[in-house]
């Protein structure tokens, strides 16, 4: 006993930081794959899918769910399942680099989506949205960005005569591999409605679970404990 004692002691300082480091290494490596390819940690920065998920929600994504992306080779694993209507998913955004968004699946490949005021027809049918709140009624303004994408997708209409608006707009086809995303906060949400389709590419994942929320204009006492919404901390977004 006394002679493994020794050795341990003569231990030159260089092995042991090289324990050190091959320790952190592995570490580090199993991080990198928990965070590139099974989940990934996402902050809601803003209220476009209230009452779902409010600002200053901390979740977990699932990106394995759909298939996640191995870096710097851009291929995907294998899928558990493909996205469907309804799920909440999480993608980078087609307009700004880097940023990640988080919207519900409206309208899937080969749908004919149309909205007329305010309210989603879905190959012809209403739509029944119980997750969707509209907060404001007379709001319902046009804008250029939606006619520029929508005419080339348009059916049954002039594109000529075709002026859409936040509510009423449409019918458009989604083509393949693509889907049409909105907030559940209908009135206050930029989505597919604004800048077009997503492509199915940029999906990484659907939220899994809230680990912690906070409300930071909460005006209560005690704000380290009283602004934490603890109802809300491991339920799923659905």
């Amino acid at each position: 006993m006394s002679h493994e004692n020794d050795k341990k002691a003569r231990q030159k300082p260089s092995q042991t930081a090289w324990e050190w480091m091959k320790s952190i290494a592995v570490a580090l490596l199993i991080w990198f794959v928990l965070r590139a390819l099974l989940i990934q940690a996402f902050r809601i920065p803003s209220p476009s899918m209230e009452n779902t998920l409010l600002i200053g929600d901390f979740l977990f994504v699932n990106k394995a769910l759909y298939g996640a992306e191995i870096p710097i080779v851009k291929k995907r694993l294998p899928a558990i399942r493909d996205p469907q209507r309804f799920d909440v998913v999480v993608f980078r955004s087609p307009e700004t680099e880097g940023m990640n968004v988080v919207k519900r699946i409206i309208g899937m490949p080969g749908d004919t989506i149309s909205m007329k005021d305010n309210l989603i027809y879905l190959n012809g049918i209403p739509l029944e949205e119980p997750h969707a709140i509209k907060t404001d009624s007379a709001m319902n303004p046009a804008d250029p960005r939606m006619r520029a994408w929508q005419v080339r997708y348009l059916i049954g209409a002039d594109p000529k005569d075709y002026r859409p608006t936040l509510k009423n707009w449409g019918p458009v086809v989604v083509p393949p591999d693509s889907f049409f995303v909105m907030g559940d906060n209908r009135d206050n949400s930029y989505d597919s409605r604004y800048w077009g389709y997503l492509g199915r590419d940029r999906i990484d994942g659907r939220p899994l679970f809230i680990y912690y929320s906070f409300d930071k204009n909460s005006m209560l006492p005690l704000p380290f404990l009283t602004s934490i919404r603890w109802s809300r901390i491991f339920s799923t977004p659905d």
